[in-house]
């Protein structure tokens, strides 16, 4: 039998996904013993008890200075500045996407300039951000938007170019005004696309933040991390790595549950998403 043809059954799909996160755990704890075997002291790779301790430690106890749980702190602090950003970046997104999408004379003015704006690096605004903005809050979320807003806008102006041209004859001949076409006929087709490009842009929206967060935060998941990397802290470090990571997988996978469940017709027609 050929590879291409062989499916694995349920028991052997579930080992396989668990087996890749095994095979790191495995390969973190030799590598910490071979280190601390050489250095006791080694701060590089601690040791996986450590490890723990000090995360259970940083979500339970309050900080001596700010009677605060970091942890929680920061947690609320990033999602925060990531909820504002990406919902703000996700309405603009549907409507420029709308408008180019079913405009001519938009898309002849738009869509050239948003294609050259998503081609800028967003991390090279960062200091034109904090000059214009400050180092508030402002400054994080602006950059979130205006990294992933040319993106979403690209990818949902595509989907409205196309949705059937049939469609949009026959809207208008029933009557359909541009407005009533857009929230009636494009709108409803575009929306479990604009929660599929939300999702593949959270990884750039994370990055956007975290550096954001590292050059100018009072508090932060990623103002924590380079706070402490002066001190090799990796005890504190590899926690909030994994925890930036459960969290992205969380919301990753809230977007699509919900995405099945307003939109089952487009899952349904067997759609990615």
């Amino acid at each position: 039998m050929r590879l291409i043809n062989l499916r694995p059954s349920r028991s052997t799909l579930v080992l396989l996904a668990m087996l890749p996160f095994v095979l790191t755990v495995l390969a973190y704890v030799v590598g910490s013993d071979i280190r601390r075997a050489d250095n006791p002291r080694d701060k590089l790779l601690p040791a996986p008890a450590a490890v723990v301790e000090r995360a259970a430690e940083m979500a339970t106890e309050p900080d001596r200075r700010s009677q605060t749980i970091l942890l929680w702190a920061d947690t609320w602090a990033s999602l925060q500045r990531l909820a504002i950003g990406v919902g703000a970046a996700a309405a603009l997104a549907l409507v420029l996407g709308l408008v180019i999408g079913l405009l001519p004379i938009a898309r002849a003015g738009l869509a050239s300039y948003v294609a050259f704006l998503s081609l800028i690096p967003p991390l090279a605004l960062l200091p034109i951000l904090f000059i214009v903005f400050g180092l508030g809050e402002t400054s994080k979320i602006v950059l979130i938007a205006i990294g992933i807003t040319p993106f979403l806008v690209r990818d949902l102006s595509q989907r409205v170019l196309e949705i059937p041209q049939e469609q949009l004859v026959k809207a208008q001949t029933l009557g359909a005004s541009t407005w009533q076409i857009a929230i009636r006929v494009a709108l409803p087709q575009i929306a479990p696309r604009l929660v599929q490009a939300v999702r593949l842009s959270l990884g750039p929206a994370w990055l956007f933040l975290i550096a954001a967060e590292a050059i100018a935060a009072q508090e932060g998941l990623g103002y924590r991390i380079f706070l402490v990397r002066r001190y090799l802290a990796m005890d504190v470090i590899l926690p909030y790595v994994c925890w930036i990571t459960l969290l992205a997988f969380a919301i990753d996978w809230s977007l699509k549950r919900l995405s099945e469940r307003a939109f089952a017709w487009a899952h349904a027609e067997g759609e990615s998403l």
